[in-house]
């Protein structure tokens, strides 16, 4: 492959147009469109920009075929996002399911105090994880921030068929719980200390749920390799508006968390759990609204 060849390759790979590769590289557009159509070529620095930029060998591009070079995990892309959706997904369903063992402890006789420090310590542990995930997540993109397809259509298509599984799975759980909690009802009195038990195992299944949710959409967008190059490579806008997001929802949860700690330490509600559910909504909110639109 040529030099043109090989850069159009790149860009596609990317999913980026020729203007967003000239912004990059801080050139004309037009000049991406004469490198791509062979009638003219980059000086050396833009060469090497070009190669720091999407993880390519200077001799491979220039003279070899990018794509051919791509075709195996050299990046070690799958495993690192299939631990990346465990630990997310854990996490997030760890939160829900310590608020249920929280208000176990509680009907079990434990102080209050000691059921909310408790359930304070599984978010701090839970908060750690994902945002040490967040962490190492930006970094593997800033290393690595175009992957090629290596995927094959059969491994997609049995991706596919579990996915199915991990919503259907989901909606069954959820669906499950209720009609749990109504049998339950129908057995038991509504009053304490049923009502705190069937709660908490109504809690704990929702969370199962949660996990199968999480950890099946990462895992579907993980198969979705153009999907990864297109936000690694975002517009000057969408990047605006991805860091909007990211510092609004970093001030909703501090805000979730000194509400919390504030009700508990003044009013000893160390069971006032739902402002992080609130945090949650809002955090959703504000990334439909604030984020970037596809064109």
């Amino acid at each position: 492959m040529s030099f043109s060849e090989n850069l159009q390759f790149i860009r596609a790979q990317a999913g980026i147009t020729q203007e967003q590769l000239a912004e990059q590289l801080d050139v004309s557009r037009q000049s991406v469109s004469k490198w791509e159509g062979g009638q003219s070529f980059p000086e050396m620095d833009t060469l090497l920009h070009i190669c720091d930029l999407y993880n390519v060998n200077l001799d491979t591009l220039l003279r070899g075929s990018v794509e051919e070079s791509r075709v195996a995990d050299t990046a070690k892309y799958d495993g690192f996002m299939t631990r990346f959706a465990w630990r997310i997904s854990l996490a997030v369903s760890a939160i829900i399911a310590g608020v249920g063992v929280s208000g176990l402890l509680e009907v079990l006789g434990a102080p209050e105090a000691l059921a909310g420090a408790a359930l304070l310590l599984v978010i701090t542990v839970c908060v750690v994880v994902l945002v040490v995930s967040g962490i190492e997540l930006e970094n593997f993109r800033r290393k690595n921030p175009v992957i090629a397809d290596f995927y094959t259509e059969e491994q997609k298509e049995a991706f596919q068929r579990r996915f199915v599984w991990h919503i259907a799975g989901g909606v069954g759980a959820i669906l499950f719980a209720v009609v749990l909690l109504l049998l339950f009802f129908s057995a038991f009195p509504e009053r304490e200390p049923y009502e705190s038990y069937s709660m908490a195992f109504f809690l704990l299944i929702i969370a199962g749920a949660v996990w199968s949710f999480i950890y099946g959409s990462i895992q579907h967008d993980k198969y979705d390799v153009e999907k990864y190059n297109r936000e690694n490579n975002p517009s000057p806008e969408a990047k605006r508006r991805n860091n909007l997001v990211g510092t609004v929802c970093t001030v909703i949860m501090l805000l979730a968390t000194a509400i919390y700690v504030g009700l508990g330490l003044a009013l000893y509600m160390w069971t006032a759990w739902w402002v992080f559910a609130v945090g949650g909504i809002l955090c959703a909110v504000a990334a439909v609204v604030l984020g970037p639109k596809e064109e």
